[in-house]
């Protein structure tokens, strides 16, 4: 049974269905998962966006659900969840009844966009991701295509969810599946080492499309997105070829090839009148051109994503608006006439990479794939400054002890600290020194000292006062974490090494190597006292370290993949670790036992923080959002208060010499040397009364 400390509060859900009036935060509380007390971010964009034929909806897919939004007023309508992984693909049926979503996990679900209610779900597909998603243009046929990663096409009923037949030819994952709008042609798409197109040709009952395939080759590499302009007569594909290529879909006719993408094209749509086609690509364009004359109308450059791989496009069903969504997660709206921006969404957010909370509490900082550093209230969960200034990926963050500056790590080209004015919102002088990307920051706890570690192997310390450089520790190997102990005197580092290493702060020396991870070690975090060490590694294990002896005396084992942060309550008898199997698990640290499991995140649990009093835990994913979990505060444990109950007395004494003598994890074992003996006694006596 937990403790009481650890009871988390009853499930904070709120149903929104088209509430006009809603406030815009209030979807931060939408469909949480049982115990979190928020939701910051909408999580990452993940596939195509589409409007519903009626053009009142647009639905957008991301890793946490599908969110549908007004289409006039651009407000969450919405989220439709279900599935256990990111949804990967959407699609509206012809009226406009059925939303069907596909996931990264191979399955389908049918739902309806008004009401929310869930309609149907599809078996799915063995394996691989679902790509694409296609309804059949005449609804009296109820036929929906869904193209996969496993390399196969299946169709399945409409209304019904009910399997009818798969279509295997690629050789390749199939990206792209599309109907002609006669319903007589289904068209898809092979991605990389497959890169052509093939046709299906219907029977008369228009549910076999077994009877005549067509294969369209010309591209180089691996097609992203295919479709059919409205009149039928031309098929447009975009390709990792940097290219868009028209063809006549009746005669297999190569008509033409648009060339002025710089780098892969990822999404192709017709307007509603076909007289312009849209492509999005990964050189962060969207290009508008003449499919006629085969000429470019105008470029767009409205998207700054990291790499623009999952641009889509989507014009609305009256053609006077084209809808873009990019890997920088923001949805931008453009007039189809005039090409000017219109407006935009946000709220969307990029895999979350680390966070850290102030020292006052009121605020925390997150760093993602999105280039910036963002600041929330902690209490309120809304979004409080965002930070910019690195050139990629932001992989570290830490604020100061006296909370005046904030210190963030990137890579990828940018390898400079950038430090910043925590109240000001301004940056100071960055540091540069570190050859390749600085993983992991953090300040001492007596503020004098900034430690960083980096890709180049080796770990940094710097003045904190003047930003000078006072060591390199040379670590033999990449690292990826860095701790300080709670008297600043020592750091933990670990590595692609699979060893922890401990340093002297003070001398700039190695003092020893605690190698019991059979993989890299991921993160490294000391209880409030010092007196333990927690590790995590990609070997999907935590071990808990005595730092007195260097030996590791539990191994938590429970994860099925990399554990990425561990960090500990104040009072040390729990610990909380992040893996990339999707988790959050609690561990008392005092039996070695699992007390609870934190599920939620549809992707891996990349970092973890705790405010200083242990009430809020906050949960960063490669799902793009961060989870806000609520405790009791919990006072900072005294070494010697060995029941917990806040003074050292007697009944503390009693407690260790009822263990007197256990060896290996004991609630005795004071000073943590791994065995229950007379100094546990001494260490007690020493500060009888204390509290």
């Amino acid at each position: 049974m937990k403790p009481t400390r650890f009871l988390i509060w009853t499930i904070l859900f709120v149903s929104m269905l088209f509430h006009a009036n809603v406030s815009a935060q209030d979807y931060i509380q939408w469909h949480l998962p049982e115990g979190a007390k928020a939701r910051l971010g909408k999580g990452t964009i993940i596939g195509n966006i589409q409007y519903s034929p009626d053009g009142s909806l647009l639905a957008v897919p991301s890793s946490v659900g599908v969110w549908l939004y007004d289409a006039d007023t651009h407000q969450e309508i919405n989220l439709l969840v279900g599935h256990t992984a990111q949804i990967s693909a959407i699609a509206f049926s012809p009226n406009g009844n059925t939303l069907a979503a596909g996931s990264t996990d191979g399955t389908i679900q049918l739902w309806n966009p008004r009401t929310g209610e869930q309609k149907a779900s599809p078996r799915g597909h063995n394996r691989g991701r679902i790509t694409s998603l296609a309804f059949s243009p005449l609804s009296q046929i109820d036929l929906l295509a869904s193209g996969s990663s496993d390399k196969t096409i299946r169709l399945w009923g409409a209304s019904t969810g009910n399997y009818i037949t798969t279509l295997r030819g690629h050789t390749g994952a199939v990206t792209s599946v599309a109907f002609s709008p006669d319903g007589l042609m289904l068209a898809s798409s092979g991605g990389h080492k497959d890169n052509t197109i093939r046709l299906w040709n219907a029977n008369d009952n228009f549910r076999n499309f077994r009877l005549t395939v067509t294969t369209l080759a010309g591209h180089e590499y691996g097609v992203t997105s295919i479709a059919f302009s409205p009149d039928g007569q031309t098929l447009a594909s975009g390709s990792q070829d940097n290219t868009v290529r028209l063809w006549n879909p009746h005669t297999e006719e190569h008509k033409g090839t648009l060339t002025e993408h710089t780098q892969g094209v990822t999404s192709v749509a017709f307007s509603p009148d076909g007289q312009t086609l849209a492509s999005a690509g990964s050189d962060e364009t969207i290009r508008l051109w003449d499919p006629a004359t085969e000429t470019l109308k105008i470029t767009l450059a409205g998207h700054t994503g990291y790499t623009g791989s999952d641009t889509s496009v989507a014009f609305n069903p009256d053609g006077g608006t084209l809808v873009s969504a990019g890997d920088d997660q923001m949805i931008q709206f453009w007039d189809s006439t005039t090409f000017q921006h219109k407006s935009t969404i946000t709220g969307h957010t990029s895999p979350v990479n680390e966070i850290a909370f102030a020292p006052d509490g009121q605020i925390f900082a997150s760093v993602g794939d999105g280039k910036a550093i963002r600041l929330w209230d902690t209490d309120t969960g809304q979004l409080q400054d965002t930070l910019t200034g690195h050139g990629g990926r932001v992989f570290s963050v830490a604020f100061s002890p006296d909370n005046q500056t904030l210190a963030s790590g990137g890579g990828w080209g940018d390898t400079a600290i950038r430090l910043w004015d925590v109240h000001a919102g301004q940056p100071k002088v960055p540091i540069t020194s570190h050859k390749h990307g600085v993983e992991s920051i953090m300040f001492s706890p007596d503020g004098s000292t900034m430690a960083s570690g980096s890709w180049d192997s080796t770990v940094r310390l710097w003045d904190t006062d003047t930003s000078e450089h006072k060591a390199t520790l040379r670590a033999g190997a990449t690292v990826f974490t860095v701790a300080f102990s709670p008297d600043s005197r020592t750091l933990a580092s670990g590595g692609r090494d699979n060893a922890i290493h401990l340093w002297d702060v003070e001398r700039g020396e190695h003092l020893a190597s605690l190698k019991e991870h059979t993989r890299p070690i991921d993160a490294v975090a000391f209880t409030s006292d010092g007196g333990t060490l927690a590790s995590g590694s990609w070997d999907n294990t935590v071990r808990l370290w005595n730092i007195q002896t260097g030996q590791s005396y539990v191994t938590l084992m429970g994860h099925t993949s990399r554990v990425k942060s561990v960090v500990f309550f104040p009072d040390g008898k729990t610990l909380a670790s992040g893996s990339w199997d999707d988790t959050i698990r609690l561990w008392d640290t005092q039996t070695g036992q699992l007390q609870s499991t934190l599920t939620g995140h549809t992707a891996g649990v990349n970092a973890l923080a705790l405010s200083t009093d242990g009430g809020t835990l906050a949960s960063g994913s490669a799902d793009g959002t961060i989870l806000l979990w609520e405790f009791t505060p919990i006072a900072p444990k005294m070494k010697a208060d060995v029941n917990g109950d806040g003074i050292v007395n007697i009944q503390d004494l009693v407690l260790v010499a009822s263990h007197f003598g256990e060896t290996g994890l004991s609630p005795g074992d004071v000073n943590g040397d791994g065995v229950v003996n007379v100094q546990d006694l001494v260490l007690i006596a020493s500060h009888l009364g204390d509290s």
